[in-house]
Protein backbone atom coordinates (compact mmCIF):
# COMPACT_ATOMS: atom_id res chain seq x y z
CA UNK A 1 0.00 0.00 0.00
CA UNK A 2 1.93 3.20 -1.43
CA UNK A 3 2.23 6.09 1.59
CA UNK A 4 0.15 8.93 0.99
CA UNK A 5 2.47 11.27 2.95
CA UNK A 6 6.20 11.59 3.89
CA UNK A 7 6.86 12.44 7.47
CA UNK A 8 5.71 15.04 9.28
CA UNK A 9 7.30 17.59 11.41
CA UNK A 10 8.64 16.95 14.95
CA UNK A 11 6.24 19.15 16.34
CA UNK A 12 2.85 17.78 15.73
CA UNK A 13 -0.65 18.15 16.78
CA UNK A 14 -3.95 16.39 16.25
CA UNK A 15 -5.52 18.01 13.37
CA UNK A 16 -8.74 17.19 12.15
CA UNK A 17 -11.53 19.24 14.26
CA UNK A 18 -11.69 21.91 12.60
CA UNK A 19 -11.51 21.49 8.59
CA UNK A 20 -9.30 24.59 7.37
CA UNK A 21 -8.93 25.48 3.75
CA UNK A 22 -6.05 28.40 2.74
CA UNK A 23 -7.38 31.22 0.56
CA UNK A 24 -6.54 30.64 -3.22
CA UNK A 25 -2.50 31.84 -3.89
CA UNK A 26 -2.82 31.93 -7.47
CA UNK A 27 -4.49 32.43 -10.81
CA UNK A 28 -4.20 28.89 -11.32
CA UNK A 29 -5.70 28.16 -8.04
CA UNK A 30 -8.29 30.23 -8.60
CA UNK A 31 -9.62 26.97 -11.36
CA UNK A 32 -9.11 24.28 -9.27
CA UNK A 33 -12.11 22.22 -8.16
CA UNK A 34 -13.92 23.12 -5.36
CA UNK A 35 -15.40 21.03 -2.29
CA UNK A 36 -18.66 22.83 -2.96
CA UNK A 37 -18.83 21.30 -6.65
CA UNK A 38 -18.95 17.80 -5.34
CA UNK A 39 -23.24 17.05 -4.77
CA UNK A 40 -22.54 14.54 -1.63
CA UNK A 41 -26.35 15.00 -1.55
CA UNK A 42 -26.63 12.97 -5.42
CA UNK A 43 -24.65 10.35 -3.38
CA UNK A 44 -25.68 6.82 -3.88
CA UNK A 45 -25.56 5.18 -0.80
CA UNK A 46 -26.54 1.77 -1.60
CA UNK A 47 -24.03 1.46 -4.04
CA UNK A 48 -21.08 2.43 -1.71
CA UNK A 49 -22.36 0.92 2.30
CA UNK A 50 -21.88 -2.67 1.70
CA UNK A 51 -18.38 -2.08 0.01
CA UNK A 52 -15.85 -3.46 3.03
CA UNK A 53 -12.60 -2.74 0.75
CA UNK A 54 -13.89 0.97 0.01
CA UNK A 55 -14.48 1.75 4.03
CA UNK A 56 -10.60 0.95 4.65
CA UNK A 57 -9.11 2.15 2.09
CA UNK A 58 -11.66 5.50 1.93
CA UNK A 59 -11.20 6.14 6.12
CA UNK A 60 -7.76 5.72 5.70
CA UNK A 61 -7.07 7.97 3.31
CA UNK A 62 -8.93 10.46 4.94
CA UNK A 63 -7.12 10.30 8.10
CA UNK A 64 -3.63 10.64 6.22
CA UNK A 65 -4.63 13.73 4.09
CA UNK A 66 -6.05 15.62 7.30
CA UNK A 67 -2.66 15.41 8.13
CA UNK A 68 -1.28 17.27 5.47
CA UNK A 69 -0.10 20.21 6.97
CA UNK A 70 2.12 18.32 9.97
CA UNK A 71 4.49 17.48 6.90
CA UNK A 72 3.86 20.35 4.43
CA UNK A 73 5.61 22.96 6.82
CA UNK A 74 8.05 20.83 7.48
CA UNK A 75 9.15 20.22 3.69
CA UNK A 76 8.91 24.18 3.17
CA UNK A 77 11.43 24.54 5.94
CA UNK A 78 13.98 21.81 4.03
CA UNK A 79 13.73 23.82 0.97
CA UNK A 80 14.06 27.18 2.56
CA UNK A 81 17.14 28.74 0.14
CA UNK A 82 14.76 27.70 -2.75
CA UNK A 83 12.27 30.01 -1.88
CA UNK A 84 9.63 29.64 -5.23
CA UNK A 85 9.26 25.48 -4.09
CA UNK A 86 8.74 26.32 -0.13
CA UNK A 87 5.99 29.04 -1.76
CA UNK A 88 4.54 26.47 -3.84
CA UNK A 89 4.77 23.75 -1.08
CA UNK A 90 2.64 26.33 1.54
CA UNK A 91 0.73 28.20 -0.56
CA UNK A 92 -0.55 25.12 -3.61
CA UNK A 93 0.46 21.41 -2.17
CA UNK A 94 -1.07 22.01 1.69
CA UNK A 95 -3.86 23.46 0.34
CA UNK A 96 -4.84 20.92 -2.03
CA UNK A 97 -3.79 17.75 0.28
CA UNK A 98 -6.18 19.26 3.13
CA UNK A 99 -8.60 19.90 0.85
CA UNK A 100 -8.47 16.29 0.02
CA UNK A 101 -8.77 15.25 3.63
CA UNK A 102 -11.69 17.33 4.00
CA UNK A 103 -13.64 16.12 1.01
CA UNK A 104 -12.91 12.90 2.17
CA UNK A 105 -13.66 13.17 5.68
CA UNK A 106 -17.37 14.94 4.33
CA UNK A 107 -18.03 11.89 1.97
CA UNK A 108 -16.96 9.01 4.28
CA UNK A 109 -19.28 11.07 6.91
CA UNK A 110 -22.23 10.78 4.46
CA UNK A 111 -22.09 7.21 3.69
CA UNK A 112 -20.94 6.06 7.03
CA UNK A 113 -22.83 8.43 9.67
CA UNK A 114 -22.11 6.48 12.82
CA UNK A 115 -18.63 6.06 12.44
CA UNK A 116 -17.21 8.08 15.07
CA UNK A 117 -14.47 9.80 12.53
CA UNK A 118 -12.77 12.45 14.93
CA UNK A 119 -12.20 10.10 17.83
CA UNK A 120 -10.53 7.60 15.40
CA UNK A 121 -8.74 10.34 13.37
CA UNK A 122 -7.47 11.41 17.06
CA UNK A 123 -6.17 7.88 18.11
CA UNK A 124 -4.46 7.23 14.39
CA UNK A 125 -3.15 10.58 15.00
CA UNK A 126 -1.60 9.84 18.17
CA UNK A 127 0.44 7.13 17.05
CA UNK A 128 0.94 8.17 13.77
CA UNK A 129 3.09 11.49 15.00
CA UNK A 130 5.20 9.78 17.25
CA UNK A 131 6.53 7.39 13.94
CA UNK A 132 7.15 10.43 12.13
CA UNK A 133 10.30 12.89 12.42
CA UNK A 134 12.16 15.27 10.35
CA UNK A 135 14.98 13.12 10.06
CA UNK A 136 13.11 10.98 7.82
CA UNK A 137 13.30 13.63 5.23
CA UNK A 138 16.71 12.73 2.93
CA UNK A 139 19.62 15.46 3.32
CA UNK A 140 20.15 15.94 0.06
CA UNK A 141 17.57 18.35 -1.32
CA UNK A 142 17.73 16.32 -4.67
CA UNK A 143 17.20 13.12 -3.58
CA UNK A 144 14.36 14.25 -1.62
CA UNK A 145 12.45 15.42 -4.73
CA UNK A 146 13.35 11.79 -6.30
CA UNK A 147 11.66 10.92 -3.15
CA UNK A 148 8.89 12.89 -3.91
CA UNK A 149 8.25 11.63 -7.21
CA UNK A 150 8.16 7.80 -5.66
CA UNK A 151 5.34 8.96 -3.54
CA UNK A 152 3.44 11.01 -5.73
CA UNK A 153 3.65 7.96 -8.12
CA UNK A 154 1.98 5.57 -4.98
CA UNK A 155 -0.56 8.02 -4.34
CA UNK A 156 -1.82 8.49 -7.90
CA UNK A 157 -1.99 4.42 -8.56
CA UNK A 158 -3.65 4.15 -4.60
CA UNK A 159 -6.72 7.12 -5.83
CA UNK A 160 -6.77 5.39 -9.60
CA UNK A 161 -7.43 1.98 -7.80
CA UNK A 162 -10.07 3.33 -5.51
CA UNK A 163 -12.08 4.89 -8.25
CA UNK A 164 -11.78 1.44 -10.33
CA UNK A 165 -13.32 -0.30 -7.43
CA UNK A 166 -16.67 2.26 -7.54
CA UNK A 167 -19.69 2.63 -9.64
CA UNK A 168 -20.97 5.30 -7.13
CA UNK A 169 -20.91 8.36 -9.28
CA UNK A 170 -20.15 10.94 -6.92
CA UNK A 171 -16.74 9.23 -5.25
CA UNK A 172 -15.68 8.62 -9.10
CA UNK A 173 -16.03 12.23 -9.64
CA UNK A 174 -14.07 13.05 -6.29
CA UNK A 175 -11.30 10.46 -6.89
CA UNK A 176 -10.82 11.73 -10.14
CA UNK A 177 -10.47 15.29 -9.39
CA UNK A 178 -8.29 14.08 -6.41
CA UNK A 179 -5.90 11.31 -8.91
CA UNK A 180 -5.75 14.35 -11.52
CA UNK A 181 -4.37 16.53 -8.23
CA UNK A 182 -1.60 14.29 -7.63
CA UNK A 183 -0.74 13.37 -11.04
CA UNK A 184 0.02 17.58 -10.66
CA UNK A 185 2.03 17.19 -7.55
CA UNK A 186 4.12 14.54 -9.28
CA UNK A 187 5.00 16.90 -12.35
CA UNK A 188 6.05 19.95 -9.89
CA UNK A 189 8.25 17.72 -8.03
CA UNK A 190 9.97 16.38 -10.96
CA UNK A 191 10.14 20.14 -12.47
CA UNK A 192 11.87 21.29 -9.19
CA UNK A 193 13.66 18.30 -9.52
CA UNK A 194 15.11 18.74 -12.78
CA UNK A 195 15.77 22.92 -11.93
CA UNK A 196 18.03 21.90 -8.98
CA UNK A 197 20.05 19.16 -11.47
CA UNK A 198 20.55 21.87 -13.84
CA UNK A 199 22.59 23.85 -10.98
CA UNK A 200 24.28 20.72 -9.37
CA UNK A 201 23.77 17.50 -10.79
CA UNK A 202 23.76 14.54 -8.60
CA UNK A 203 24.59 11.44 -10.63
CA UNK A 204 22.25 8.68 -11.85
CA UNK A 205 23.64 6.08 -9.58
CA UNK A 206 22.24 7.59 -6.36
CA UNK A 207 18.90 8.78 -8.12
CA UNK A 208 18.53 5.28 -9.20
CA UNK A 209 19.22 4.17 -5.76
CA UNK A 210 16.93 6.80 -4.36
CA UNK A 211 13.72 5.63 -7.05
CA UNK A 212 14.63 1.80 -5.47
CA UNK A 213 14.95 2.37 -1.57
CA UNK A 214 11.65 4.54 -1.92
CA UNK A 215 9.79 2.01 -3.95
CA UNK A 216 10.30 -0.49 -1.50
CA UNK A 217 9.60 1.76 1.31
CA UNK A 218 6.19 1.87 -0.35
CA UNK A 219 5.71 -1.74 1.09
CA UNK A 220 5.80 -0.59 4.55
CA UNK A 221 3.22 1.92 4.66
CA UNK A 222 2.28 4.89 7.07
CA UNK A 223 -1.46 3.98 5.99
CA UNK A 224 -1.43 1.00 7.81
CA UNK A 225 -1.56 3.30 10.69
CA UNK A 226 -4.44 4.53 9.69
CA UNK A 227 -5.86 1.44 8.57
CA UNK A 228 -5.56 -0.44 12.00
CA UNK A 229 -7.68 2.63 13.73
CA UNK A 230 -9.95 2.59 11.65
CA UNK A 231 -10.11 -0.92 12.01
CA UNK A 232 -10.53 -0.87 16.09
CA UNK A 233 -13.10 2.44 15.27
CA UNK A 234 -15.17 0.51 13.14
CA UNK A 235 -17.84 -0.24 15.89
CA UNK A 236 -21.31 -2.33 13.91
CA UNK A 237 -19.69 -1.29 10.44
CA UNK A 238 -18.79 -5.54 8.53
CA UNK A 239 -18.58 -6.44 12.48
CA UNK A 240 -20.18 -9.68 11.01
CA UNK A 241 -17.14 -9.98 8.79
CA UNK A 242 -14.81 -12.94 9.78
CA UNK A 243 -11.75 -11.17 8.27
CA UNK A 244 -9.04 -9.95 10.47
CA UNK A 245 -7.25 -7.05 10.56
CA UNK A 246 -4.47 -8.70 8.74
CA UNK A 247 -6.70 -10.06 6.32
CA UNK A 248 -8.02 -6.30 6.18
CA UNK A 249 -3.94 -4.89 5.76
CA UNK A 250 -3.12 -7.91 3.22
CA UNK A 251 -6.31 -7.28 0.46
CA UNK A 252 -5.44 -3.42 0.94
CA UNK A 253 -1.94 -3.51 0.11
CA UNK A 254 -2.98 -6.20 -2.62
CA UNK A 255 -5.71 -4.06 -4.52
CA UNK A 256 -3.36 -0.98 -4.68
CA UNK A 257 0.09 -2.31 -5.47
CA UNK A 258 -0.90 -4.15 -8.13
CA UNK A 259 -1.49 -1.26 -9.81
CA UNK A 260 1.84 0.13 -9.66
CA UNK A 261 2.94 -1.62 -12.97
CA UNK A 262 0.79 0.17 -14.85
CA UNK A 263 1.83 2.23 -18.01
CA UNK A 264 1.58 5.48 -16.20
CA UNK A 265 2.86 4.44 -13.08
CA UNK A 266 6.44 3.07 -14.58
CA UNK A 267 7.02 6.00 -16.60
CA UNK A 268 6.90 8.18 -13.73
CA UNK A 269 9.22 5.96 -11.88
CA UNK A 270 11.59 6.51 -15.03
CA UNK A 271 11.22 10.66 -15.47
CA UNK A 272 13.80 11.37 -12.59
CA UNK A 273 15.93 9.62 -14.53
CA UNK A 274 16.11 12.25 -16.98
CA UNK A 275 17.33 9.16 -19.77
CA UNK A 276 17.35 9.98 -23.66
CA UNK A 277 13.90 8.95 -24.92
CA UNK A 278 15.61 6.01 -27.01
CA UNK A 279 17.11 4.78 -23.95
CA UNK A 280 13.75 4.96 -21.81
CA UNK A 281 11.49 3.65 -23.87
CA UNK A 282 14.42 0.44 -23.73
CA UNK A 283 14.01 0.61 -19.67
CA UNK A 284 10.29 0.42 -19.83
CA UNK A 285 9.96 -3.27 -19.94
CA UNK A 286 12.79 -4.52 -16.90
CA UNK A 287 11.47 -1.33 -14.92
CA UNK A 288 7.61 -2.57 -15.29
CA UNK A 289 9.32 -6.09 -14.13
CA UNK A 290 11.22 -5.01 -11.18
CA UNK A 291 8.29 -2.92 -9.86
CA UNK A 292 6.47 -5.72 -10.06
CA UNK A 293 8.96 -7.74 -8.17
CA UNK A 294 9.46 -5.25 -5.72
CA UNK A 295 5.75 -4.69 -4.90
CA UNK A 296 4.64 -8.15 -5.38
CA UNK A 297 2.30 -8.85 -2.40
Amino acid sequence: MPHFSSHPSQSLQPRGAVEKQRPSGDAAEANHWRIEDIPLEQIEIDAIAHHEDLFYLLMSASFIETGSDTYAANLAEHYRDYPDIAAWLQDRWENEELQHGTALRRYVEAVWPDFPWQRAYDSFFGEYSKLCTVEELHPDRHLEMVARCVVETGTTAYYHTLRELSDEPVLRKLLGHIRNDEVGHYKHFLKYFKELQERSPVSRTRIAGTLYARLKELRESDSDVALRHVFAHRGNYFADSDRRFADIAQRAYQLVSTQLPADLAVRMLLKPLLLPQRLESCLYAPIARFATRVMAP
